[in-house]
């Protein structure tokens, strides 16, 4: 009985052999090169072989096959995304206006990528008129005109190692017809310059490391689209005024207290900035001092902290940003003389 075990023994050494340089294969192949959103770097060689040991009368002895090696080739991918979180204000005849995108390299090789832009693509209310490409040089994510270089298709074509990305700018001129709340569209295309076309198309030969290059789910050609929204603010004065006079009444007399209003009205869409109402003393009236008001606030005549100041005859109030929708009222008092 004991022999009987130990022969049983014996023979499973073999079997559990074959297991353990089976499961040494395997991690060997998962351990063969860092993996990248496309899988093994293309260019890598897979190699392969298979051993077998048996029982002789001398004792246990073990073969292997020979290598099978095999070159991963290199998929063809890439992605085009907007870099904008939504439609990107401009104004009638602005120049060199700017969209962003991110073209990332989704393929298994380091691959250099065209870039085209399209401001007439159809389905918006203007075309854009393309300025120029540009490639985030510094890489901090903002055009900087004078830093950030011109792209020139076939000069300086961006290459990308698997998962790298870039920042493209497209800089672009609104027309001067273009009327507040339209948009328009451009569209940014990036094409593998290896080549492109229906997923599986192979080019023999031209993959990264020797291998081929075999075009991937996304044609190996990608767009996105940009977006440009006219906001255009104007604002609107509206003046006024009432009249007290000593005895109660309206009447404009010598002595009659005068306040005028000022209605400032923005509309459109987008804001005004810095916006600012200032009005001169008329003649034949006295200004009463620290009479200024913004939307029923008092405000001082001195150049100070609030919006309001008095000087030289005149009187003004700074209204900062104003939105698109919103309306602000000044108002001050005079006497007449």
């Amino acid at each position: 009985m004991h022999m009987t075990n130990d022969r049983a023994a014996i023979s499973s050494r073999p079997a559990l052999k074959h297991i353990l340089a089976a499961g040494t294969i395997i991690a060997s192949l998962f351990a063969a090169s860092p993996v990248f959103a496309q899988g093994t770097v293309a260019g890598t060689l897979i190699d392969n072989k298979a051993t077998a040991s048996y029982d002789t009368p001398q004792g246990e002895t073990t073969i292997e096959s020979n290598t099978v090696s095999l070159r991963v080739d290199e998929l063809l991918n890439v992605t085009v995304a907007s870099a904008d979180s939504g439609d990107v204000s401009a104004t009638p005849a602005v120049t060199n206006r700017v969209l962003r995108y991110t073209v990332t390299n989704s393929g298994n090789g380091s691959e250099a990528f065209s870039l085209a832009a399209d401001g007439n693509v159809g389905g918006d209310d203007f075309n854009p008129t393309i300025t120029s490409i540009v490639l985030d040089t510094n890489d901090n994510g903002v055009y900087d005109a004078g830093v950030d270089t011109v792209y020139v298709p076939g000069s300086n074509d961006p290459v990308l190692a698997p998962d790298a990305t870039i920042r493209v700018f497209v800089l672009a001129t609104i027309p001067g017809s273009a009327t507040d709340g339209q948009r328009g569209i451009v569209d940014l295309t990036a094409t593998t310059l290896t080549g492109s076309g229906t997923p599986g198309t192979t080019f023999a030969g031209q993959g990264q490391g020797g291998g081929n290059a075999v075009v991937g789910a996304t044609t190996a050609t990608a767009t996105d689209d940009g977006r440009f929204v006219i906001s255009q603010a104007t604002a609107a004065l509206v003046k006024s005024a009432s009249v007290i006079d000593p005895f109660g009444g309206a009447t404009q007399v010598p002595g009659s207290i005068i306040t005028y209003s000022i209605a400032a009205t923005v509309s459109g869409s987008g804001s005004l900035t810095n916006l600012r109402v200032g009005d001169v003393i008329p003649d034949g009236t006295t200004y009463q001092t620290n009479s200024i008001t913004l939307d029923g606030v008092a405000l001082t005549d001195a150049a100070d902290a609030d919006a309001g100041r008095f000087s030289a005859g005149a009187i003004a109030v700074s209204l900062g940003n104003v939105s698109a929708g919103t309306t602000r009222t000044v108002a001050f008092r005079v006497t007449i003389d």
